[in-house]
Parts: structure tokens; sequence; C-alpha cells
């Protein structure tokens, strides 16, 4: 599973590396803004190739402090998708945001088994954004109700062949016309967690 297309793939692409002019509703310098955030974008794809040429080798994964990136988008008045806390032993590896009206926005983390588990947040169709991170032909799997705080009734349930899961919904107010997905080659239960802390209110509150 890949945060890029599969094959012409790559999980997440870098949007944070394009630097357009600086939108005017912005109060604060988004060069400053990202300098802030860190943004490390860890492919899914090189992610996993590592982990098959070092699996007898000790991992070093990239830590990233997601809050700080979230509060650093929220005092710029960007709203997005993310968990206010995850399982112990996991770890942030990366963020990815572009800009744009909605931005792009995303998250990806590395659990305590050494799975991944990433966050899109787009106005971009479900169809498109599963053959971006998860697969050109995913498995359509049940309807799920799951606990979160984003006001999400239903969840679509996906699979590939290689036994990677996801999970998409439409996002409401306000979030209008933008699409959630939460992917990865973590268990079910590892991705549930996560949906369930799954917030977009202010990170003081955390």
């Amino acid at each position: 599973m890949s945060d890029q297309p599969p094959a012409a793939s790559g999980p997440a692409s870098d949007p944070g590396s394009e630097q357009p002019e600086r939108p005017s509703r912005y109060n604060r310098s988004f060069g400053g803004l990202l300098g802030a955030m860190v943004v490390t974008v860890v492919f899914v794809g090189g992610y996993v190739g590592f982990r098959a040429l070092t699996r007898d080798q000790p991992e070093i994964v990239e830590k990233v402090d997601y809050i700080a990136a979230v509060g650093e988008l929220q005092s710029a008045d960007v709203q997005v998708v993310y968990p206010c806390s995850i399982p112990e032993g996991w770890r942030a590896s990366s963020t990815a945001f572009k800009r744009g009206e909605p931005p792009r926005w995303g998250i990806g983390f590395v659990t305590d088994d050494d799975e991944f588990v990433g966050i899109r947040q787009e106005a971009t169709g479900v169809d498109d954004l599963l053959d971006t991170y998860v697969d050109e032909q995913p498995v359509h799997g049940d309807e799920v109700s799951l606990p979160n705080d984003l006001g999400v009734e239903t969840w679509d349930t996906w699979s590939d062949s290689g036994g990677d899961l996801a999970w998409s919904a439409e996002l409401g107010p306000p979030f209008e016309g933008q699409t959630l997905l939460i992917y990865g080659s973590a268990s079910a239960a590892q991705q549930e967690a996560l949906i369930a802390e799954l917030t977009a209110g202010p990170v003081a509150d955390c």
C-alpha cells in the first residue's frame, strides 16, 4: 500500500514540497509554517521495501511531532483531522500538507509491531484515493459504524490482495466535500482504535 499511485507508485506524495503563492486568507507565512511543521514524508512503499531488506536489523523510523504540526495549522485557521492520542508504542512517522481550497492533509504512523497506518483528508473522490493509496481494484467490504468524534455515522471498508485494509467516509461540516481515508497494513483492531481517537478539535483539548 502506498502514499503514491501503485507501481507508478509510491505512503504519501510530498505535498509539502510545493510552494505556490501564499493565499491571502492565511495570516501567517506558510514558509515559516511549513518550516515549523518539519514536514517529513515517509513513503510507505519505500518503508515496506526497507523492511524487506533490513528485517533482521534494527529499524530506525523518523518520529514526527504531529500534534505540533496540527497546532501550527490551527493557528493559521486551517482545520484538519487528527488523533488526539495514539496507542503506546506507536510513533508518527510523517505529515503531509498541501495548500488549497480545501488543503490536502495526511499523517503516517508506525505501530508498535512495525505496521503502517495512514490518514488522508482530501477533497477527492474515494475511488481516486483508494487508487492512489490502497489498490487499483480494492474489494469493498461491509459498511460499519465506529465510535468517533467527527460525527461520521458510517464507514465503508476496503481490502486489497496484499492484506491491507482501509476505511473511508465522507466528512460533514466544516469539511463538506472532503473524504477521509484510513488505510494501511496494520490490523483492523489497530486501525479502528485510531479512528476512535480522531478529532478536529483544538489541540489544547487533547
